[in-house]
């Protein structure tokens, strides 16, 4: 799921499968079979966060208090 131009309609057919319990996905013009339903919940929220114009990833950063600015 490389893909970050996602469609309503893929969220729409990623929902229908989460639904069903089917495990594979129409997107365009090719198909993917998911491993569980686990992953694809995880599929539903990255095409959410592609919808919403959220970014994908996020850094965490730690520090331990020395040089604190």
């Amino acid at each position: 799921m490389a893909d970050t131009n996602f469609t309503t309609a893929d969220l729409a057919a990623v929902d229908r499968a989460i639904v069903s319990g089917e495990l594979r996905v129409k997107y365009r013009d090719r198909e993917v079979e998911y491993r569980s339903i686990a992953e694809l919940q995880k599929a539903r929220a990255i095409i959410l966060q592609a919808l919403n114009g959220a970014p994908s990833v996020r850094r965490a950063q730690f520090s331990k208090g020395f040089y604190d600015v």
